[in-house]
């Protein structure tokens, strides 16, 4: 993978579309220094949990040919780390070049990497901590103004954010993988508000959609542009374990009214009939969750359905799944001064008391857990809990430029791809804002996603 450079300019400037600014505008270098320092340990005592929480053989495994070996994952978030960090901004010379390719995503399809000649466990554990020891010395001395790889440090904050979701595919490997649990989180917090309306108006008009200036957002957050949404209504939270129930117990998995003909000839191929991990048992919905099993819990949001699965409960319930220019109005947008926030809640980075989000509890926390996480317009959980499918392909904004590498966004827009939003239980703070794009096919369970229903409001229906 070669790094591209551009003269570009990343420094903080006035949009022409009002949007939040970013607290890392206002720290000195030597605080921005410390504030990347820890969020790449962050990152690493995550990748290192992950990993040793199970033993040499676990790591080398594939518990699924839609997954990485751990140990894979784990050298992979090293070599890239050598690449940007260490070769690119600190011009050091390579560490281990001969590994390059086999480490390369776009050269080795996941089913095929364990033929490869894989660094061992003990050996890519040495390698990253190798690199990582190479590029806080390079963190220490790298100018982090001006050119635009380091300009408010983004290289680093990419390389962070690289790592979390690497770190976020791990632990969809841990839920795919048999045997006695080995990953321990207390439970999340219970449902402090009750009696939520079940749906919030949005109302018709522009807002500012994407970014310019948030300094760590990736080229398809960007740029930042005016886009106008009609008036909607938007489910208040995320479709709960008992709602979803509901839709399987009137039979919602034979009935192909409710399904697109892919999402039906998906689902007739495979013989899918609930959620992946749920299974029926003494008239109850049970489900396995990273090696436990319990019953569905009725007030957590739905995990682990396809988009197949979403756009069938939505027609179901005379809905339809959100655009993502609505789910991004919905989340970021404040009709009292009219600008975009950088979160549901405003400008400040996300707390505890937000969302659920850094694998800090290993299940979607109930509806109604994060009230200070709400919307000016009381939308809950928009950030965190599970990624939440939206109906519109993958494509780049207007005036898009791939930076630094085309195989970031470029080579996957098209309609083959679903947009995601907002992040999971399993996603780092670092990788996820209210402009956090993510994509998968539409047919993907294994993922921590679930998703809400919108639905269109004409004339005086604004009812909910």
């Amino acid at each position: 993978m070669t790094s591209v450079h551009r003269d570009l300019d990343l420094r903080p400037r006035e949009a022409a579309i009002d949007e939040a600014g970013h607290p890392l505008h206002l720290l000195s270098e030597e605080e921005l220094r410390a504030h990347v320092a820890e969020v790449l340990e962050r990152a690493r005592r995550r990748s290192a949990g992950l990993t040793d929480a199970v033993d040499d053989a676990d790591l080398v495994k594939q518990h699924s040919t839609l997954m990485s070996p751990l140990v894979w994952d784990l050298a992979h978030v090293g070599s890239q780390e050598e690449i940007w960090l260490v070769r690119d901004v600190g011009g050091r010379d390579p560490l281990r070049p001969d590994i390059d390719d086999l480490y390369d995503a776009f050269q080795h399809p996941r089913s095929t990497r364990p033929e490869l000649p894989l660094l061992g466990p003990e050996e890519a554990r040495r390698y990253v901590t190798e690199v990582r020891d190479k590029a806080m010395d390079v963190l220490e001395r790298a100018a982090l103004r001006g050119r635009d790889l380091t300009c408010h440090a983004f290289a680093f904050g990419m390389v962070a954010q690289h790592e979390q979701q690497h770190d976020e595919t791990m632990l969809a490997t841990h839920q795919l993988r048999r045997g006695d649990p080995v990953l321990h989180a207390p439970a999340p917090p219970p449902a402090v508000v009750h009696d939520l309306p079940e749906e919030v108006v949005v109302p018709a008009g522009p807002f500012a959609m994407g970014t310019s200036i948030e300094p760590w957002a990736l080229d398809n957050e960007q740029p930042v542009h005016e886009v106008f949404v009609d008036t909607f209504a938007l489910d208040t939270t995320p479709v709960t374990n008992g709602r979803y129930a509901e839709f399987v117990d009137d039979g919602g998995y034979t009935d192909p009214r409710w399904w697109s003909t892919a999402g039906w000839a998906y689902r007739s191929a495979h013989g899918i009939t609930a959620p992946r991990f749920w299974r029926r048992e003494d008239a109850q919905w049970w489900r396995i969750r990273f090696g436990v099993y319990e019953p569905a819990p009725p007030d957590e949001p739905v995990v682990h359905v396809s988009y197949y699965e979403a756009e069938a409960f939505a027609a179901w319930a005379g809905k339809r799944l959100p655009t993502e220019a609505e789910w991004e109005k919905a989340a970021r947008y404040d009709p009292a001064t009219g600008r975009s926030r950088r979160y549901p809640w405003g400008d400040d980075d996300p707390t505890p008391e937000h969302a659920n989000l850094g694998q800090r509890h290993l299940r979607p926390a109930p509806v109604g857990a994060y009230p200070r996480g709400a919307s000016p317009l009381g939308v809950h959980q928009l950030i965190g809990d599970v990624w939440e499918w939206t109906s519109s392909d993958f494509h780049p904004y207007p005036g898009f430029v791939a930076f630094p590498y085309r195989e970031y966004s470029e080579v996957f827009f098209g309609s083959e791809y679903k947009v995601l939003r907002g992040g999971s239980f399993g996603s780092d703070a670092v990788a996820v804002r209210g402009t956090f794009r993510n994509w998968d096919f539409p047919l993907r369970r294994q993922i921590f996603a679930g998703f809400r229903c919108a639905r269109d409001v004409r004339g005086g229906d604004a009812g909910v």
